[in-house]
């Protein structure tokens, strides 16, 4: 079952319990897109074009259950015995992916963040609260996953 056919309670127990992943770039991944939800609705309400953040949401749901299959992966890769011939290959692979997947997080997450604050400054006023708070989870996500892949890239 992939995280978004939990129930939040469900989601919240999968990333509670005591394994690797998800983690924090599933986190990141689904705050980002819970931002562009707001940020559809918010646009909605002001007569503005919602396919953007529609777009971007839609991107950024998979990369949740991306992201922790990548983690998954470097886990298994690293646990290769250490004299298996194809062990640094297959880290290097899991590793790379790992940290690909939280580079489109954040990047999504930037352009999210982006058209939030576009619907804080001119967006409807009764609607400036939802797109604040977008403008401040999808930034929150952009560092986040930006952490990630600071921390994959360096080994």
């Amino acid at each position: 079952m992939t995280l978004l056919h939990l129930s939040v309670g469900g989601l919240f127990e999968r990333v509670a319990a005591r394994t690797p992943a998800p983690g924090g770039g599933a986190v990141a991944a689904l705050t980002a897109a819970s931002a562009a939800a707001l940020v559809a609705m918010a646009a909605r309400f002001s007569d503005e074009s919602a396919a953007r953040a529609e777009e971007l949401r839609a991107h950024l749901e998979p990369l949740a259950d991306a992201d922790a299959a990548a983690y998954t992966a470097v886990l298994a890769a690293r646990r290769l015995p250490a004299d298996d011939p194809t062990r640094a290959r297959r880290v290097a692979e899991a590793l790379a992916e790992a940290t690909e997947v939280p580079r489109r997080v954040a990047s999504a997450a930037a352009e999210v963040a982006a058209l939030a604050a576009h619907l804080v400054e001119t967006g409807n006023p009764n609607l400036v609260g939802d797109a604040r708070v977008a403008q401040l989870l999808a930034e929150a996500a952009a560092k986040a996953a930006t952490a990630l892949v600071d921390i994959n890239e360096g080994g």
